[in-house]
């Protein structure tokens, strides 16, 4: 590993160089194109600079997964803030955990969790702004007040005329430099924060772009459908699709499987990043009941024809998860064995994602054609692997 580039300059020319392009949707709802997130953005920087918020304070994400969640992200790591995403599954004494231990200035917070917090128990904190509309359920500084009453208004001091993609112009990180602390879910008491400089992120991101990105349709859609406070998530289908140009959708409620499947349907992404559980559990509602038939059987055990019915049945199977992927990738826990040998004799393009909160996220990785039955794949550009075992089989 060489020069490492800023890693907030890929996010500025994305914008820059997608300014007229679709960028989030709300599932069902409204889009933001790529001039919409710059402005929003923009003005966020605004609301930090006069609430006295400097580059390299923390400032904690708390809310289900949306288009003002993505923007709330993308502004405060481009402010040069050290952003602190919390699961909104969390727990209210959790999330006042996570916001005084990492000692956060400001929290974001989605319309459940603003109803569950007690402010009380973060007195750190200077305010709680309301994801939904920016605006400010607790401000406990003046200017923090000040700023969000006049925040169009200096705006448009600002940018007498219009706001144009010249104006954007983001944080210059340094590697080693603290851009996220993560806080996982933890196997007992409170979680555990994980510093990621920007180095790790950066690292990642390279990755994506030099071995997924050449893949894909320039400017295409994607559906969300993990938690983007988690790691996996972040990066997968946020970071790298907004810089990639792509069109992002989220699932703004509990992604059940009936829902996902319906959006995969509408929205046809080009690549999908899943847990195994969510395909496992959209194969075993909507496929195998067509598919483990006596006639399926019957046919798939004739020679001559079972060739022609696997193509079928493939198919039919890439249909549900939109008809458009190029490759469905699981990570985060193994995938049923039952699941990955009919993914396998159909010939579904199957790919396997294996990380930790500490990688951001990714160690290794196998696309659908290096794909092997049982294994994790191999390790990812800038990323060594070790194994400490006598016995590593």
């Amino acid at each position: 590993m060489n020069s490492i580039p800023s890693f907030n300059s890929y996010i500025e020319q994305s914008i820059i160089k997608n300014w007229n392009l679709d960028a989030l949707t709300d599932y069902k709802g409204p889009t933001l194109q790529y001039h919409d997130v710059a402005r929003k953005i923009e003005k966020l920087h605004i609301l930090f600079e006069n609430s006295d918020v400097k580059k390299g304070d923390k400032i904690a994400v708390c809310g289900r997964n949306s288009s003002q969640w993505a923007v709330a992200f993308l502004a405060i790591i481009t402010y040069g803030a050290i952003v602190v995403p919390i699961q909104n599954e969390f727990k209210p004494e959790q999330i006042h955990n996570i916001v005084n231990h990492s000692e956060s200035k400001l929290l974001f917070v989605g319309d459940v969790v603003a109803t569950e917090i007690t402010p009380e128990e973060m007195p750190s904190l200077e305010g709680i702004i309301y994801l939904p509309d920016n605006s400010v359920v607790i401000s406990r500084t003046e200017k923090l007040t000040y700023a969000r009453e006049h925040l169009n208004e200096i705006f448009g001091h600002r940018y007498p005329k219009y706001f144009r993609a010249e104006h954007v112009h983001y944080h210059v990180d340094d590697p080693e430099e603290l851009a996220m602390i993560n806080y996982t879910s933890g196997t007992t008491g409170f979680s555990k924060g994980v510093m990621l400089p920007y180095r790790a992120l950066w690292g990642n991101l390279d990755y994506m772009l030099s071995s997924i990105a050449p893949k894909l349709t320039k400017n295409c859609n994607i559906l969300v459908s993990l938690p983007m406070a988690h790691m996996y998530g972040l990066m997968a289908d946020l970071i790298f699709n907004m810089i990639q140009g792509n069109h992002i959708y989220f699932l703004t409620r509990l992604p059940s499987p009936t829902l996902i499947a319906q959006a995969f349907t509408e929205i046809q992404p080009d690549i999908i990043f899943a847990v195994p559980l969510v395909v496992e559990k959209i194969v075993r509602k909507k496929i195998f009941p067509h598919v483990q038939t006596n006639r399926a059987r019957l046919l798939l055990n004739m020679p001559v024809i079972n060739k022609r019915i696997k193509e079928k049945i493939r198919d039919f199977v890439l249909k549900e998860f939109g008809g458009n992927a190029y490759e469905v990738v699981v990570g985060g826990a193994p995938l049923n064995k039952e699941i990955e040998n009919f993914f396998l004799s159909i010939g579904f393009p199957i790919a396997m994602a294996y990380g930790t909160t500490e990688t951001a996220p990714f160690i290794t990785f196998a696309n659908e054609e290096d794909y092997v039955a049982g294994s994790c794949g191999v390790a990812v550009k800038h990323m060594e692997v070790k194994v400490l075992s006598n016995d590593p089989a």
